[in-house]
Formats: C-alpha cells, structure tokens, sequence
C-alpha cells in the first residue's frame, strides 16, 4: 500500500494541468538555484578583487603611479573601473583635451562619469533579482494552483464512486499535498536569497559611492595644488 501511494504514484494521477504546473515549479527551481549559486560566487569573487585593488590603490604613492597601473592591465571589478575612469578624466583635463562633454569644466565632467561608473554597477548587481522575485512570489500561488486542481480532482473522485474512500481520494489529495510542498520549497530559497542579495548590493553601492567621493576630492585637491 505504501509502494502504490509513492510519490510516482502521485504524479501517475496529475492531469496534463497538473504536470505543467509542476514542471514550472521545476522550472523556477531551478532558474533560483542556478542565480543563487552564480551569484554568490560572482559577489564573493568581486569582493576579493576590490579588496585587493583598494589595498593597491591606498599604498599607491600618487594618483599618476595608480593610473600607470591600471593602464598596464584590464579592470576586473567596479572599484578599479571607476578609478580608472576618474583618472582618465584627470589626464584629459591636464593635457588640455577638449571635449563637448567635459563644456562644464573639469569638476562637474568628473562627476558625471563617476555617476556614471556607480549606475552601471547598480544595473550591473541587479541582475537576476527579477527572477529571485518573481519565483518567491509567485511559486506559492502556482503551488497553491495545483493544490486547488488536486483537491477539485479528489471531489471529482468522490462523486463518481459515491464513497470518499481513501483510494479513491488518495492520488488527488496527494497530488494536492505536494503541490504545496514543491511551492513552498521553491518560493522560500528564493526569497532568502533576495533579501540576501538585495542587502549585499546596498552595501556594495554604498562603499562605491564613498570611493567615488574620495577619488573625486583626490582628484580634485590634486588638480587645485598643482
């Protein structure tokens, strides 16, 4: 009796509806997990990297010696790019570059592009969490769809048969049953990473934010003693 209630036993009773329910819930799953993972290694990553271009920037002895370093190889993470785009901005304006978009003066064309640097690494972190969201909010009432058509399914069984006997009603019920299981376990991942992620990307803007004011008024002093 048991062995005849398994789990495979429960998915031999879903409806065409009811396997397409469950597959998106895999689907979610799946999607959620792939993101958690993903990005949990890409922000760990990126965190050692500005770790360590900081630890190079601070010990640097000028802003001229930071920017022949990082002329010397590709940026590998947002803090090296907004300091490598702030002193490129530092050299136009000392070797007298005139563009349109500096017409402002050197002061306000610098801040433009570190803005700039700071809503690109926003877009950038933001990635995936529209998925992560949408799973922990949605998966739930998906699940909760399949719980619904799985308990309309055991009713549909007791009908019929006129009696609601536990065979007659166990496939459905079941069916029901996990449903909700799959929905939860699907929607609860996904929330806790989002939340999780979501707090990590409001501390690593803020702390770029607070480079991009440093290197602004190390520029900028810079530029008023020479």
């Amino acid at each position: 009796m048991e062995q005849s209630l398994g789990f495979a036993h429960f998915l031999a009773q879903s409806d065409a509806l009811g396997k397409i329910v469950l597959g998106l819930l895999l689907l979610l799953s799946v999607a959620s997990w792939y993101l958690i993972v993903s990005k949990a290694l890409a922000n760990r990553t990126e965190r050692l990297r500005a770790e360590a271009f900081l630890k190079r920037f601070w010990e640097s002895p000028s802003l001229q010696a930071m920017q022949t370093s990082l002329g010397a190889a590709p940026t590998d993470n947002a803090f090296a790019e907004l300091a490598r785009q702030a002193l490129l901005v530092s050299a136009e304006n000392q070797s007298g570059v005139q563009k349109l978009s500096a017409a402002g003066g050197m002061s306000e064309y610098l801040t433009r592009v570190l803005r700039n640097c700071i809503d690109q690494e926003s877009a950038k972190v933001e990635y995936g969490l529209t998925v992560l969201a949408s799973a922990g909010s949605a998966a739930p009432f998906v699940g909760l769809f399949g719980t619904v058509w799985g308990i309309y399914h055991a009713l549909v069984q007791i009908g019929m048969s006129g009696q609601g006997t536990l065979d007659k009603v166990a496939g459905p019920v079941g069916e029901a049953l996990i449903m909700t299981a799959v929905g939860l376990a699907v929607a609860i991942p996904a929330v806790l990473a989002y939340n999780s992620f979501t707090r990590r990307n409001r501390l690593w803007l803020a702390k770029l934010d607070n480079f991009a004011h440093d290197v602004y008024a190390l520029i900028t002093l810079g530029d008023k003693h020479a």
